[in-house]
């Protein structure tokens, strides 16, 4: 014998569920600054495109910079245009910026710098990858 089960939410039920899986799936997005972080990239430009990369410092407003990448720009190249940009659009007094392992480029708050979150808000340049890591 087998039973059957019927579940009806009502609509107000339906909307608090509705809300409560819309806020859980936020919370990543949700700003975590940190005083280090590590921008990693993996392959190779196929086209031409930008990177985006997002600076919020804590307590503040967020500021771009935006790199070009050419085509067929391969992860070490990549690495040295991020450095560069950022360097070209902070100066050297509020973020210490270096390639490290080739690939990867690390981006460090200076002084009284605050700690900042760091976000990839666009890259256009299709086969390369870009991931982000709190050190």
């Amino acid at each position: 014998m087998r039973t059957i089960f019927r579940f009806r939410l009502s609509v107000n039920a339906a909307r608090l569920v509705l809300l409560l899986l819309l806020g859980a799936a936020m919370l990543p997005l949700q700003a975590s600054p940190s005083n280090k972080w590590r921008v990693q990239a993996s392959g190779t430009a196929k086209v031409a495109g930008e990177v985006e990369l997002s600076f919020t410092p804590k307590g503040g407003t967020a500021s771009t910079v935006v790199v070009q990448i050419p085509a067929r720009t391969g992860e070490n190249q990549a690495a040295r245009l991020i450095r560069d940009a950022v360097i070209a659009s902070y100066g050297k007094s509020v973020y210490h910026t270096e390639v490290d392992d080739g690939e990867d480029v690390l981006v460090k708050a200076r002084g009284s710098t605050p700690s900042f979150d760091l976000i990839v808000t666009r890259n256009t340049a299709e086969g390369l990858r870009l991931s982000l890591d709190k050190e």
